[in-house]
């Protein structure tokens, strides 16, 4: 059994807690009674020889422990809590993983980044809607669906190129991995903004991509100069 790490702190009943000790089918259940989120299960960590590996058997797998084990993972993909309860019964390791284009979509960024964006965010007293951090070091901020259509437009009319900054939208087709889900041995993934009662109503991709595509060309920058000095 996976132990659920606290990292954001709440005490509201409307909050998706993140209790020591509670289970991922516990979990699991709470994502779609709380907040009507579509889940279905992954692949999960084996102890292979004193090693964990992922249970798809690749040993070089790039997310070992989360990402789908089946092709047809979308048709898996449930609101229903008591399907849920089902499939972690059978599988109560597997990692929680929730499709994209549907409840909601994700823009993803470096870490860097986005927690430049959120000290911007919150400056702004911008509503942001939930954020995860994932051991990869990249930030997943949730928004409405249709974010993965208005993106490369919205970036464009605020005079950047979508090529050179790193910022993707995960929509229809695609999936993020959510709390407590383990990525091998390299931990588990967080979030940086948890979900509650004031964040039910994700905000649209128009709110948050410019301080987002700020975030993203400011951190390519400073990359850049700091590549520089060392090549000097």
């Amino acid at each position: 059994m996976f132990i659920v790490e606290e990292t954001i702190p709440g005490t509201d009943a409307g909050q998706i807690p993140k209790q020591r000790g509670e289970t991922l089918l516990d979990t699991a259940v709470r994502y779609t009674e709380e907040r009507h989120w579509d889940v279905f299960p992954g692949t999960w960590l084996e102890a292979v020889d004193g090693v964990h590996r992922c249970s798809c058997g690749v040993v070089e797998c790039p997310a070992p422990g989360a990402h789908p084990a089946r092709s047809d993972w979308a048709c898996q993909a449930t609101g229903s809590a008591t399907a849920v309860r089902r499939m972690w019964q059978m599988w109560p390791t597997a990692s929680i993983l929730l499709p994209t284009g549907h409840a909601f979509d994700t823009i993803s960024v470096p870490e860097t980044a986005g927690f430049l964006a959120l000290a911007r965010m919150e400056r702004m007293e911008l509503a942001l809607g939930p954020v995860t951090l994932a051991p990869s070091r990249r930030m997943e901020f949730f928004v409405l669906p249709g974010a993965a259509a208005k993106a490369p437009g919205l970036i464009r009319s605020l005079g950047w190129s979508l090529s050179p900054l790193d910022l993707s939208v995960r929509g229809e087709g695609a999936y993020v991995a959510a709390p407590p889900t383990r990525f091998g041995s390299r931990g588990a993934v967080q979030w940086a903004s948890g979900p509650t009662p004031a964040n039910r109503w994700l905000p649209d991709a128009a709110e948050l991509i410019p301080a987002l595509a700020y975030a993203c060309g400011r951190d390519r920058q400073d990359r850049r100069e700091r590549r520089e000095r060392r090549e000097q």
